[in-house]
């Protein structure tokens, strides 16, 4: 992560478009790349995990979830 804070893990379901998770799996296996038994050495759902999570640090999501205005619709 970008910062040392103290965070805590929350499960939960995120819409996401599929042109968004079909770049992070494809980025993650990039970089990761492939064993000698010709597997992918990368979870890719951590990834998906580790992405989403820094993009709300680096992004300040307290912040906004903080500003009551951010609740209408």
């Amino acid at each position: 992560m970008t910062e040392s804070k103290n965070t805590l893990a929350v499960r939960v379901n995120v819409e996401m478009t599929p042109a968004s998770l079909q770049a992070i799996v494809e980025n993650a296996k990039k970089i990761a790349g492939i064993s000698d038994k010709g597997y992918y050495t990368v979870d890719t759902a951590d990834k998906v995990n580790e992405m989403i999570s820094r993009f709300l640090l680096e992004k300040d999501f307290e912040s906004y979830v903080m500003n009551i205005e951010n609740y209408e619709q």
